[in-house]
């Protein structure tokens, strides 16, 4: 018999394989090293493999680790200063970024990996500083990194108010800061830190970053992450500055191909979201936070009958990737109104295989295969939110997870073959120290707004004096 390092047995497993979502009675897993080197029933695997630690998945959902292909993890500790308004980014979100410091920037952000963690997400495609100790964090933590090196080219003193000034010289430089962040640690931790250059979006930076980009990009064989058509603040700018729409502006600079992962996609036509699709473009979804500040569901049914990948993406909202593949759901179906629409196994591809294919690490992970990465949780279906489990005539797991799950029913976690959470417990963070730390700068950033003179009149500010927040 064969030794391996981990065998989970017993499960509800769900292997993404093929075009479903590849149900196993009785499932197995076996890991060696970082990678899983059998997929099949119990049955098989414990009559051919010893192993190191058996896991008893009895009662669980056994499935591949969930993906958030765009968030903004160092943003997530000022959430909600800046919904339920008109013109949320200039007129509620703006004043609080401005100040937010780099000081605190691996504090902010590891809270909302923390929360990702615990409901099961194992890869954050995360728009970060090109700073070595944001990288430095994710390894310590232990998840899949897809960094974005994110930069633009606004001023310092830029308010948002009338057409942008944009710096040339320090969009260069920025881009630069961002490439040499690429070449040191894309692919670093045998693959499980990469990145990708993120130009933040086509209205804040200028033509000319954007040709630079994609010749760097194309020399270095590295993706670009974008947000694209994410407002009407954007296309504005974008018809100001250059006379086209973005996707036609995009378009004539060669971008639109599978080297593009197109964010929101929030105010591109269907014809636009089509013609995105069909050269090769995937699109990050981000359902929750676009219905929440704009109120709009973007055009990814359109996006995806034309053949393109579709990811999702918490964005700064919570990162839990139950509660995207649920409004997902809910959003599309009551767009369209078809309860057809976007049914539960698709939305669960979203956020394992095709997700993975979204971002250009379909062949590592994503599903249950041997081969690829260990990337995998367990979920256990015995709680009231989740239970009773059916198998037959109809199979209820995936639409349970989809439409009841929390996040909380997450059990184990595990990346690249190592454990990261055991019985609801992260092993890689201190789980207190984490939300401490991450509440004490949310307060300072706070405490510098009020003392704004010029932010007592915002809409939220006015609200939480009239005793409506």
């Amino acid at each position: 018999m064969e030794h391996v390092d981990t065998l989970i047995t017993h499960a509800h497993m769900f292997t993404m394989r093929g075009d479903g979502v590849g149900y196993v009675k009785d499932g197995a897993v076996a890991v060696k090293g970082q990678r899983i080197v059998a997929v099949d029933t119990t049955g098989e695997l414990t009559h051919r493999f010893t192993a190191e630690e058996t896991v008893d998945a009895t009662g669980h959902a056994l499935l591949p680790g969930l993906i958030d292909a765009h968030v903004h993890t160092a943003l997530a500790v000022i959430r909600g200063v800046a919904q339920d308004v008109r013109g949320w980014l200039e007129k509620a979100y703006w004043p609080f970024y401005k100040q937010i410091t780099d000081k605190d920037v691996v504090v902010r952000s590891m809270a909302c990996v923390l929360e990702g963690l615990k409901a099961g997400t194992t890869t954050f495609v995360d728009f970060v500083d090109p700073a070595a100790e944001c990288a430095e964090a994710y390894v310590a933590s232990g998840v899949r990194g897809r960094l974005v090196a994110q930069f633009n080219a606004l001023t310092a003193d830029e308010q948002l108010t009338g057409l942008y000034a944009l710096d040339q010289a320090a969009g260069h430089a920025r881009l630069a800061e961002a490439a040499a962040f690429a070449n040191t640690w894309n692919g670093s931790e045998e693959g499980r830190i990469t990145v990708v250059l993120g130009p933040v979006a086509p209205d804040l930076v200028l033509r000319e970053h954007l040709v630079e980009t994609k010749r760097v990009a194309d020399r270095h064989g590295l993706m670009i992450n974008m947000h694209v058509a994410q407002g009407d603040r954007e296309t504005a700018q974008m018809l100001q500055r250059y006379g086209q729409r973005t996707v036609a502006y995009l378009d004539e600079l060669g971008y639109l191909d599978d080297q593009l992962m197109a964010v929101h996609l929030t105010v591109a036509t269907e014809q636009e979201a089509e013609y995105m699709a069909r050269n090769g473009v995937s699109m990050m979804l981000c359902s929750s936070a676009i219905g929440l500040v704009d109120g709009v569901v973007p055009p990814s049914i359109a996006f995806r009958r034309a053949g393109g990948l579709v990811a999702l993406g918490s964005d700064n909202g919570a990162c839990t990737m139950f509660n995207e593949m649920r409004l997902t759901a809910y959003f599309n179906k009551i767009l369209k109104a078809d309860p057809t629409v976007m049914p539960a196994w698709e939305v669960m591809r979203m956020a394992t295989i095709d997700g993975a294919r979204a971002i250009g690490l379909g062949d590592q992970i994503g599903s249950l295969e041997v081969g690829k990465q260990a990337d995998l949780i367990t979920v256990d279906l015995s709680g009231a939110s989740l239970g009773p489990v059916l198998g037959e005539p109809v199979r209820n797991i995936i639409p349970n997870l989809v439409y009841s799950a929390r996040g909380t029913e997450v059990r184990m976690v595990m990346v690249a073959g190592r454990v990261l959470m055991r019985d609801g417990e992260v092993l890689t963070m201190d789980e207190r120290s984490v939300l401490d730390d991450a509440r004490d700068a949310a307060q300072a950033i706070a405490d510098r707004v009020a003392a704004n003179p010029a932010h007592r009149d915002l809409v939220l500010v006015s609200a939480t004096k009239d005793g409506r927040l």
